[in-house]
């Protein structure tokens, strides 16, 4: 750069500038988009469906086939998607309202849940 002139020397400065300010805006909006893409995969991936059904089913059960219905629940679960199911119903402590506790386990590898409720 030694025998170019001021003004081309400015020039190729500015060229510089310009591609390494480019390079850093490409980095930046890369990033932006994979961080966009995991938060949007993590919420589709939330197996609301499922552990609504298992839920539904805790709550129908009776306690004469508790044992029967934790069995087919952990073993279809574990078969068709690879969840690992369990519960438990127990009752609920004197001067409530309702008369049972269950607590609800749910871990398909990516999503664990746990909810403990009365009825």
């Amino acid at each position: 750069m030694a025998r170019l002139n001021d003004d081309a020397q400015w020039i190729v400065l500015m060229g510089f500038i310009v591609s390494f300010s480019l390079f850093f805006l490409a980095i930046v909006v890369n990033q932006s988009t994979v961080v966009g893409q995991t938060t949007a995969e993590g919420v589709l991936e939330f197996p609301k469906n499922d552990i609504r059904s298992v839920r539904e089913e805790v709550i129908a059960c009776s306690d004469a086939d508790m044992d029967k219905v934790l069995k087919d629940m952990a073993s279809i679960a574990m078969d068709r998607k690879n969840a690992v199911v369990s519960f438990r119903i127990t009752q609920a402590p004197q001067g409530l309202p309702f008369n049972k506790t269950f607590e609800i386990h749910y871990n398909n590898g990516v999503t664990a849940y746990n909810e403990t409720a009365t009825y």
